[in-house]
């Protein structure tokens, strides 16, 4: 399971392991824009196991750190740049792909994200000239070319699937910290699109100047205001704490 670095506890013997693969003092690789991500990763790969705690305390909180993402678009998609290279970019050269049919999943699965935003930006770019084929089409300029029984099925599957991750969003957004932030998760959708589609851009340039033996930037996210200080003193935690054994 990758680790998100936060919330996150390692056992000496799983950290030992790491050691002796790497052949180094230190679990961790300096050079690794994600290291805390392929730690997680490596836990497995050692022979270790990983369990993801979800835990309440008395009085219903979950047990878990918090933390703010950045508030600024320019700062987020700082941020964002950051874990696509490591993970998507950095994370293909130094783990590869031989591993189980697990693990083949869950990898494929993180590195994903330079496909989803080449297919954000074609679909944004589509809902552009929607209207303008409309348009082009009641002015009998184009014609309307039929769609297959296929296609709107799975046009429908899609749009089934979009809703009903919407609504997993709201819901646990809301249940968590309130249904006004549930709908606030709504808005933000689309504007994480955007900064992931801005994010892998800028990733992708990195990653050839890398290449191309520029050295590596680390672009790291500056933390203003403590968690416990913009909640008054008290940390109303709201995520699940990861272990590693």
């Amino acid at each position: 399971m990758p680790a998100a670095g936060v919330g996150c506890a390692f056992s000496r013997r799983a950290i030992d392991r790491i050691i002796a693969q790497r052949g180094s003092v230190d679990p961790f690789a300096a050079d690794c824009l994600t290291e805390d991500y392929e730690c997680g990763l490596l836990v497995n790969q050692t022979g270790g196991r990983s369990t993801f705690l979800r835990v309440r305390d008395e009085s219903g909180g979950l047990i878990a750190t918090r933390e703010f993402f950045p508030a600024t678009i320019a700062a987020s998609v700082r941020q964002k740049t950051r874990w696509i290279h490591g993970i998507a970019f950095q994370g293909w050269d130094r783990l590869g792909w031989r591993v189980g049919p697990g693990d083949l999943w869950m990898r494929l699965r993180d590195r994903r994200g330079p496909l989803v935003a080449l297919v954000l930006t074609v679909a944004y770019l589509m809902l552009l000239l929607w209207p303008m084929m409309l348009v082009l089409e009641a002015a009998g300029l184009v014609e309307r070319v039929p769609s297959s029984p296929l296609l709107r099925g799975l046009l429908v599957f899609n749009l089934a699937s979009l809703l009903w991750r919407l609504a997993m969003r709201a819901m646990h957004s809301g249940r968590e910290y309130g249904w006004t932030e549930g709908a606030r998760a709504l808005v933000r959708f689309p504007v994480g699109n955007v900064i992931a589609i801005m994010a892998t851009q800028r990733a992708l340039v990195a990653y050839v100047r890398v290449l191309s033996g520029q050295r590596l930037r680390w672009e790291h996210t500056v933390h203003r205001v403590h968690v416990v200080t913009a909640c008054g003193g008290e940390d109303h935690s709201g995520a699940a704490l990861p272990s590693a054994a």
